[in-house]
């Protein structure tokens, strides 16, 4: 891992270095600490492979100067590659769905980026296929432009491994437990193959949401953005089943719910996704050895969904809004001795 100079000229230099946040810790001294990458720029940790991919396609020659990135994305790959695009002098399409924040699609347009949606206006589904098969017949109908394809693209698995370094050098004692959400596989698996080689003891666990169907179940639709795979789409390359020792499912209720919560209780504000993996290692930490440590990858920041998540009007409108789920999330925190 290598520190970050003290002044940079782009963007794109101010990615990684992301800090650790202990939520919290057991009487057995069990704890879970928060691997925060929506302190990378654009609030997420998508970056981290966006720059990785392109970086990539320019060393093979495939993006050539001028050229055209296309890409099917719920937004925070999308917020990525238009950083790399403007930077680099490259045009960026983003091909979208209305299940997308809203925050995401104007940020994205605000730094340059072309939008096509596949979606009729007020549909809030996601497309996950006629995103990426659009996205695949415009870039070959298209002189000079590349697919860069991040569910099936090996450079979104290698721009995570530098997450595991950083895990190395800020915990010299290793970790036990590695959870985080499955979408495109990348900083889960990315991040895991790499940590489990230096800590081979390393138990992996992915998330993903209720009607996602990447660990198996019935297909149905879901509002965590930017993870699972939906029905008709196919499982990316990169979720490796031989590296996950656990496949777990959280519903929209109580991953939206342990958000909400996190904010009050911490001020901590995170995305709905990783709303799902705190919730989730917060059901698993008493039942870990005694002096275990768990690493959740929080991906995503909540500040892109104060009109879903973190709306009361929004939750209602969905059926999401549960006081009393929340207060019970509100106690597993409690019962938990504060990291602090």
């Amino acid at each position: 891992m290598s520190a970050r100079p003290p002044v940079v000229s782009r963007v794109s230099d101010l990615i990684g270095n992301t800090p650790l946040f202990e939520l919290c810790r057991t009487p057995a001294n069990t704890r879970l600490l928060l691997k925060l990458e929506f302190f990378n720029p654009t609030g997420t940790a998508k970056i981290r492979m966006a720059r990785q991919m392109v970086l990539d396609a320019e060393r093979s020659g495939e993006l050539r100067p001028g050229g055209r990135i296309v890409e099917s994305t719920s937004g925070n790959t999308g917020l990525g590659l238009a950083v790399l695009a403007a930077e680099r002098g490259y045009r960026f399409t983003a091909v979208v769905d209305g299940h997308a924040s809203a925050d995401k699609l104007r940020a994205m347009r605000a730094m340059g980026a072309e939008l096509i949606y596949v979606s009729d206006e007020g549909e809030d589904g996601l497309a996950t296929a006629a995103r990426e098969d659009f996205a695949e017949q415009l870039a070959h109908a298209t002189e000079n432009a590349i697919f860069t394809e991040q569910h099936n693209n090996p450079s979104n698995a290698v721009g995570y491994y530098p997450v595991a370094d950083e895990l190395c050098a800020a915990l010299p004692g290793g970790v036990d437990w590695l959870i985080g959400a499955v979408g495109t596989g990348g900083s889960l698996c990315g991040t895991g193959v790499i940590l489990r080689g230096r800590c081979p003891g390393l138990r992996v666990v992915g998330v993903e949401p209720v009607g996602s169907i990447a660990f198996g179940g019935p297909a149905a639709p879901y509002h965590q953005s930017g993870t699972g795979t939906p029905e008709g789409a196919t499982i990316g390359a990169l979720v490796d089943f031989d590296l996950i020792d656990q496949g777990c499912k959280v519903s929209d209720a109580d991953a939206f719910a342990t958000a909400r919560v996190l904010a009050r209780r911490t001020g901590l504000m995170v995305g709905g996704s990783a709303g799902g993996v705190v919730y989730q290692a917060l059901t698993m930490l008493d039942g870990l050895p005694p002096g275990s440590t768990m690493v959740g990858l929080v991906c995503d920041g909540g500040e892109k969904y104060l009109d879903t998540v973190f709306d009361d009007g929004w939750m209602k409108e969905h059926e999401l809004l549960d006081d009393d789920l929340e207060a019970r999330v509100d106690e597993l925190l409690a019962g938990l001795a504060p990291g602090r």
